[in-house]
């Protein structure tokens, strides 16, 4: 176990290594977009006072270096600062007080908490679903049932998400009117009625992230199928589907969590198109409409949560691959 949690801790450090590098990336990046950022807060008609103002108080006026680490130093304690639209907002209608200011963690919250929500709906899915249809695919290797499942996940991983979302919408929305077009979420909503409209967006995204873990699930198997102990089993007269549930399928998990673990960080950091589409309100739509907005500091925490997401999520791939696999939990 103490050579788990040394290559753990190594993966993490690595991956804390990594996030850094992306926030300088990022913020690299802002810094590089044309445009004065506090006149675009202020307007056009701002005079060269209140924007030199603007600037002090966000302190634009300082060298990048020293803004980066400020940044920096928010972010590990949790305060990605203030958005451009409020600030904004503020300037043109007057700041009542600090109660009245909305910061970018207080705007991100609820957001990320809708993302996941559509994410686990996905998840919930598509893992066991793509899984089965592996396993499926693998048990009748040339089937028909093989050629039509291989045919489907090929069609679903070279349709873009936008065009799946709009055949969705065409057929459960508009021809046949069972599910909305738009998802309007908001915490007063109960648990089902969420789910109801979640329906649409997590179905598009199931249908995109099921062609790749099936795929790797019937390869994986197929491989596992022609090794000695496999053939064993079988000239013992076990069941071919015992075969492959009980003796192949969990020397296959290895590869099978890795690629479920990548598509599973798609459902968080690929999401935009997919929230755009159906007005799904989480941190696609908001990192979307920062964008437009140049809302600088949310696009930078937008981004920086997306990255984590997935360093996240590859390092948890990374200690399931050895928690199943014995060789690399007992290396020699």
């Amino acid at each position: 176990m103490s050579g788990l949690a040394r290559m753990v801790g190594q993966r993490l450090a690595l991956g804390v290594f990594t996030l850094l590098i992306v926030s300088m990336v990022i913020f690299a990046a802002i810094e590089a977009l044309p445009g004065d950022f506090a006149q675009a807060i202020l307007g056009q008609g701002a005079t060269p006072e209140a924007v030199a103002a603007i600037r002090e108080s966000l302190g634009m006026d300082r060298s990048a270096v020293e803004r980066y680490f400020a940044w920096l130093g928010g972010v590990f304690s949790g305060d990605f600062g203030v958005s451009f639209s409020q600030l904004s907002f503020q300037s043109q209608y007057g700041r009542t007080g600090e109660r009245d200011i909305v910061t970018v963690a207080d705007q991100l919250a609820p957001r990320f908490a809708n993302t996941i929500f559509l994410a686990a709906t996905a998840a919930a899915v598509a893992v066991p679903l793509s899984l089965a249809l592996g396993i499926l695919a693998a048990l009748y290797r040339g089937s028909i049932f093989d050629r039509a499942a291989n045919v489907g996940t090929l069609t679903s991983i070279s349709s873009p998400e936008f065009f799946v979302a709009y055949i969705l919408i065409l057929f459960l929305a508009a021809a046949n009117p069972i599910f909305p077009s738009i998802s309007k979420i908001h915490a007063d909503l109960d648990f089902w009625e969420r789910l109801y409209r979640t329906v649409l967006p997590a179905l598009t995204l199931t249908l995109v992230v099921t062609a790749h873990m099936m795929r790797m699930t019937r390869v994986a198997i197929i491989n596992l199928m022609a090794s000695q102990y496999i053939e064993m089993a079988r000239l013992k007269g076990v069941p071919r589907w015992r075969v492959i549930v009980r003796h192949a399928l969990p020397n296959a998990l290895a590869p099978i969590i890795n690629v479920i673990a990548l598509n599973l960080a798609y459902l968080v950091t690929g999401v935009v198109v997919v929230e755009v589409v159906f007005v799904y309100p989480g941190i696609g739509q908001m990192f979307v409409d920062a964008v437009k907005l140049r809302d600088m500091p949310t696009v930078q925490a937008c981004c920086l949560v997306f990255a984590a997401a997935y360093i996240l999520l590859n390092l948890l791939a990374d200690v399931l691959s050895v928690l199943t696999n014995p060789r690399l939990r007992h290396p020699k």
